[in-house]
């Protein structure tokens, strides 16, 4: 009985062994799947959709293949077939049945001068990301469906034509392992069964001792019976250490077998039991539903904000506008224009504070899907010799522009920003005629110029916290500054006036979570200096800038002179108890003029 067990034990332990080997050879699937796209067309560009990247689960990895220079980028799908709504492109999707198929796109807008074919994708302010190469390219990416990834040359040429996405497919056999160990003790245990009954056999057929006859009448020997039986005992362990010794040396190659073939299992081979954890609580955000996700995400806005400063920081040393303009509009580019005219004539005349490039403390994207679309951050200075705290509003006014600062200002040490959304959430922007805030963001301007002019007797100087705002006493300081300066040198013979206005940017508004608003302003500030009598001049000896701008030394009539103020403001939701409270701004000399 026992050869029939150690027989069925073998056939078990080699079902085993061969079921866990196979798994792990002939029955192993394929580790990875791909999908290949092929484009034999001649447009410049072509948009893998999201539905591709995700048709099979898990990270993707992109080849791409041609024959010059290789971009590839990736970003919202909206925003990058916005990009492209002005050109001809291959679009790359899936069917019904998951098979790729690829499509021409026509432009769905008409190009305008600025959108031309031919246009450049490297640096564009969309792409969440992009690379560049020469000849081949690949990446591993994991994007959600709601992304696309673009692939260009340089936008010109024909897109690279040989493009595939590898996923990885789970080819582990957790099973093979447990089979493989199963099989290996089910042959130790047919072994120590056949073992067992060759033992028996033996054991069995083995000659058995016989005692001599006793003669009945006759007692029995106590002494002989010791001796026989010790003639016995004596003679079984003769025979016993060789048995030991082969059933050593046949089992030592059966443990043999079954390390040799668990040496070769890794570690996907075995089951995989995650640890059991307490699952933590995550903060919950709540997202009203049917908003927009924000404009860009918190590394893009890094990003920006870089290529911003370093664009700027050029125009800069080299005084040009047009560079500037690249990256700034409005009161921004405004003021710099000025500067770069004054410093070109006047080479000890200060530049404007550079525009720092991290690190970006506040990010606060605004959530649409349409254009234009703005963006607030603030930035520190790493420069330890000038600290500041920079605030900017930038705004993208189409899917080909970039990113421009139109409000540049400076945050005071003191300031107290209000509670604002994550950047991963964003803000609304609030449009320029809202009633939901004390004061609608078109205006904030009016009424803060009214209070330059009539100090608490402005019907709006109730609205805004004026004890703490540090820019309403710079301007009474200047103010006072300007008329004492003429007073000495034209007493009698020249006067000075100041008046204030609302600036012609529009204002840029975005929500905070109280429901109020940061506010973006443009005030003017204006001082005219005349002289009051038919024989007197203004004179300019001491004042080289305006000289500069008017290109006179002295006039009979006068000048004018006006700065530019941009000013951000923490205006509260309508009802609330708080006042508009200054948050942060840059004076800067804007123009100067001969009085008519």
């Amino acid at each position: 009985m026992r050869f029939v067990w150690a027989v069925v034990a073998f056939v078990i332990a080699a079902a085993m062994i061969g079921a866990g080997i196979a798994q792990r050879t002939v029955f192993q699937g394929p580790s990875e799947t791909t999908k290949a796209v092929q484009t034999e067309g001649a447009a410049a560009y072509t948009l893998i959709d999201g539905a591709v990247l995700t048709s099979v689960p898990g990270a993707q990895t992109l080849r791409v293949e041609g024959d010059g220079a290789v971009f590839v980028s990736y970003g919202r799908t909206a925003d990058m077939k916005a990009w492209l709504a002005d050109v001809d492109y291959t679009a790359v999707t899936v069917d019904g049945e998951g098979e790729v198929q690829t499509t021409d796109q026509a432009p769905t807008v008409t190009p305008t001068s600025d959108a031309a074919a031919g246009r450049s994708p490297i640096d564009s302010d969309l792409w969440l990301d992009e690379f560049e190469q020469t000849g081949s390219f690949s990446t591993t990416l994991q994007l959600p469906s709601d992304m696309s990834v673009l692939v260009a040359s340089d936008g010109t040429a024909p897109a690279p034509a040989n493009v595939s996405v590898t996923w990885p497919i789970d080819d582990s056999t957790p099973w093979a392992g447990p089979l493989i160990v199963g099989g290996g003790i089910a042959l130790l245990a047919g072994l120590v069964l056949y073992l067992l009954g060759i033992r028996h056999v033996r054991r069995s057929r083995r000659p058995r001792r016989k005692g001599l006859p006793l003669p009945v009448t006759e007692p029995i020997s106590i002494a002989e019976s010791d001796a026989a039986s010790k003639g016995v005992v004596s003679t079984s362990p003769a025979r016993r250490p060789s048995t030991r010794g082969r059933r050593a040396l046949v089992a030592v190659p059966a443990l043999g077998v079954s390390v040799a073939l668990l040496a070769g299992c890794s570690a996907d081979a075995w089951p995989q039991f995650a640890a059991s954890e307490t699952p933590s609580p995550t903060p919950t955000v709540v997202v009203p539903e049917g908003q927009f996700p924000p404009a860009v995400t918190e590394a893009q806005a890094e990003r920006i904000v870089s290529r911003l400063s370093s664009t700027v920081a050029s125009a800069d040393a080299a005084l040009d506008q047009n560079a500037a303009a690249q990256r700034l509009s409005g009161p921004a580019l405004a003021e710099r224009a000025t500067n770069y005219t004054l410093r070109a004539a006047l080479p000890d005349r200060a530049a404007l504070p550079a525009i720092p490039a991290e690190p970006v403390q506040i990010v606060l994207p605004q959530t649409t899907g349409s254009w234009p679309r703005s963006l607030m951050t603030v930035v520190e200075s790493t420069d330890a010799a000038t600290p500041t705290t920079t605030i900017m509003m930038m705004t993208q006014e189409t899917p080909w522009d970039e990113y421009k600062a139109s409000y540049v200002g400076n945050l005071e040490a003191s300031t107290n920003l209000p509670e604002l959304a994550a950047p991963y959430v964003g803000a609304t922007q609030v449009p320029p005629d809202s009633s939901f805030l004390t004061l609608a963001p078109e205006k904030v301007a009016a009424a803060y110029a009214d209070i330059i002019n009539n100090g608490e007797n402005s019907t709006s100087a109730a609205l805004f916290d004026t004890a703490n705002d540090l820019l309403l006493s710079a301007i009474q300081d200047n103010k006072t500054k300007r008329t004492d300066e003429l007073n000495q040198t034209g007493a009698g013979t020249a006067e000075i006036s100041f008046a204030a206005s609302a600036g012609p940017a529009t204002p840029i508004a975005l929500a905070t979570l109280d429901t109020g608003a940061i506010v973006a302003v443009n005030v003017y500030e204006s001082d005219t200096a005349k002289p009051t009598n038919a024989d007197a001049v203004i004179k300019l000896d001491n004042n080289p800038a305006v000289k500069a701008l008017t290109g006179v030394d002295q006039s009979a009539t006068g000048f004018t002179t006006t700065y530019s103020d941009q000013v951000f403001f923490y205006v509260p939701s309508q009802g609330s108890d708080d006042k508009i409270r200054l948050l942060g701004y840059r004076s800067s000399l804007l123009e100067a003029k001969v009085s008519p």
